[in-house]
């Protein structure tokens, strides 16, 4: 089995589909049963459950930690 990515709060992800705006980076606002995104283009929020967000993601562009 692959592990999944390491991700934090306020990371900035990859997606495998980019949002509808063109824009394929989001920010992760909430780590929970469910992950609420934001789009860094546009502003629009989604949640998906984790299961979901882990099949997803694609990779971490910008992590917390790289501060």
């Amino acid at each position: 089995m692959v592990e999944p990515l390491a991700y934090e709060l306020h990371d900035i992800v990859e997606m495998k589909k980019p949002h509808a705006c063109g824009e394929n980076s989001w920010e992760i606002k909430r780590i929970g049963a469910d992950i609420k995104l934001s789009c860094t283009n546009c502003g629009r929020s989604i949640m998906m459950s984790r299961f979901d967000f882990n099949k997803r993601l694609k990779r971490v562009i910008i992590s917390k930690n790289s501060n």
